[in-house]
């Protein structure tokens, strides 16, 4: 599954996610693309609901709790700009079990 260019970070990686090389690094791309869109949303929303920019401790909760589902979207739809829509789907569900304390089925 490796070579032995590849770096040591990237083989691991491809060992937990059971992916190649490039799909680590369009992996690492998605995550990247879908962080900067969040901070970029931030602030027109914060904005919008809030005078001046100026935000309440019950705004800022409530924008904490509601940007985990917000996350969630834009990262399935950047995977499947990038055709790793298969990855995050199985990703989110995985997180989720782990937020729901399900634990993961054995045969």
């Amino acid at each position: 599954m490796t070579n032995s260019k590849t770096p040591n970070w990237v083989a691991k990686l491809q060992k937990r996610w059971g992916v190649s090389a490039s799909q680590v690094f369009i992996i690492l791309l998605v995550f990247a693309c879908t962080g900067f869109t969040v901070m970029f949303l931030k602030k027109p929303i914060v904005s919008f609901f809030t005078e001046g920019g100026e935000k309440s401790l019950l705004f800022s909760i409530i924008y904490y709790i509601l940007i985990l589902p917000v996350y969630n979207l834009i990262l399935l739809i950047y995977g499947a700009i990038f055709g790793q829509f298969k990855f995050f789907w199985e990703f989110e569900k995985k997180m989720l079990n782990r937020i729901l304390g399900k634990k993961k089925k054995t045969a």
